[in-house]
């Protein structure tokens, strides 16, 4: 009673204000509901201003004294602007009843655009904070790395389907129940519609329940030209930074129903994989003499300990090192090859950017019609893409290096000036010293022979 008073009091003020103004008095009395439901929505948008306001001061003060990634987010966002806006529908709702009677058209008109546009309001707000949730998230030590951007986008595209429902149901007055069971003969429609978000909501639960992609990961799909790192995941695209700078967006979809190289698990491991290999020249392959290994042993000082241990092996009827397995394929006494390998894998083993920790070996593969190839594979510490190359190169070429030590030789195709150099050194008349070069190597004593 004491509340329709005060309704009636505020309705009176306001004709008189108007009729003061030169608006007559019957016209006014014609707009009872009108003026007063103006009137409600008026104070309800003040009170949302005011309490927008006051929000934003408290905020602004709390940042003063501690910066917090939250409340800039919040800023960023908007979300006290857009959760204020929740105030107004509310007011206007519980008023309503004083403008309009509850059977009259006017009533139940303003009721339902009260309710849309609170569910639209709530909407636009949730997707506000729901952003400033994902923001925050991805500056935790934990979930950096995780695809926190489609987790949200899944959020903010279910609610949004929840209410537009509700909003239909309010414009046609049926149940959101009914409306939903009835979505049925539509599935076909929307599966079209929405294709592209529905796979990509699919494809990024998959993606997130089995950890295959995270923000940062250095990820290869050739068929897409992609070759470099994720920078953001999102329901509808991944976005991958190619190492010449190019952006490349993808289809979350397409990784899924796809497959790809992600290189994670080696920036996660102790090294990064280095696995080249030369071509020997078979007929540079050859047994190791006694002269041949006393020789060597002033090559190399671990190398002659190598070799001496050998010796005693051999001396005593032994094999195989049993101590060590993988003795045989890092290396052996009896070819200049097998030698060759045993001092590249004791020479890995004392670099200090060759991991050894992981595996390591020096073994040949299956020869081939230019010659036997000889494989170093091992892992470099440092995994940073330049520094990894440098190390790389460093032991390919110390590996040529010390081929002719060994006597021996990589195979190369010849051009047209080492057909010519072959030409003049096969016809005697040309001294094989005084040569600029000898592309191929020739033993000592051909020269007196052919």
């Amino acid at each position: 009673m004491n509340t329709n008073e005060f309704a009636r009091t505020l309705l009176l003020g306001i004709k008189n204000l108007l009729s003061w103004i030169g608006i007559p008095r019957h016209l006014l009395d014609k707009l009872d509901e009108i003026l007063f439901l103006v009137c409600i929505v008026t104070i309800a948008f003040v009170v949302a201003a005011v309490v927008h306001l006051l929000l934003v001061r408290a905020a602004r003060k709390i940042l003063k004294r501690k910066h917090l990634d939250f409340f800039d987010s919040l800023f960023r966002y908007s979300v006290f602007r857009k959760s204020t806006a929740l105030i107004p529908p509310l007011i206007v709702s519980a008023l309503l009843p004083f403008a309009f009677a509850t059977d009259s058209a006017w009533f139940t008109v303003s009721e339902r655009v009260t309710w849309i546009y609170f569910f639209i309001v709530l909407m636009i707000s949730v997707n506000a904070i729901l952003n400033t949730v994902g923001d925050t998230l991805k500056n935790d030590g934990q979930l950096k790395n995780r695809p926190i951007k489609g987790f949200i986008q899944i959020f903010q595209v279910i609610f949004s389907c929840v209410v537009v429902i509700v909003v239909v149901s309010i414009l046609i007055d049926k149940s959101p129940v009914n409306l939903i069971t009835g979505l049925g003969a539509f599935t076909a429609v929307l599966m079209l519609v929405f294709k592209d978000p529905i796979l990509g909501l699919v494809a990024g639960v998959m993606i997130s329940e089995n950890d295959m992609l995270r923000i940062g990961d250095w990820i290869e799909m050739p068929q897409n030209g992609i070759n470099g790192t994720v920078t953001d995941i999102s329901l509808t695209v991944i976005k991958v930074q190619n190492f010449d700078n190019t952006i490349v967006t993808v289809p979350p979809y397409s990784l899924v129903s796809g497959s790809f190289v992600n290189w994670r698990g080696m920036s996660d491991s102790g090294g990064r994989r280095i696995m080249r290999e030369y071509t020997l020249k078979l007929d540079c392959i050859k047994p190791c003499t006694p002269e041949f290994l006393e020789r060597m042993k002033a090559f190399d000082e671990e190398l002659a300990q190598f070799i001496a241990e050998k010796q005693r092996q051999a001396a005593e009827g032994k094999v195989a090192n049993t101590e060590n397995p993988d003795g045989l394929v890092n290396g052996t006494i009896e070819t200049n090859l097998g030698l060759l390998r045993a001092y590249m894998a004791l020479y890995l083993r004392r670099h200090p950017f060759v991991s050894r920790d992981l595996l390591l070996m020096v073994r040949t593969l299956p020869a081939t019609e230019n010659g036997l190839p000889v494989q170093i594979y091992c892992f470099s510490s440092d995994k940073n893409w330049p520094s990894y190359e440098s190390i790389q190169a460093e032991i390919m070429e110390h590996f040529v290096a010390v081929l002719p030590a060994f006597e021996l030789y990589a195979f190369q195709r010849t051009g047209a000036r080492d057909v010519l150099l072959n030409g003049i050194a096969a016809s005697g008349k040309a001294d094989l010293a005084t040569m600029e070069t000898a592309p191929l190597h020739t033993d000592p004593s051909e020269k007196q022979g052919t």
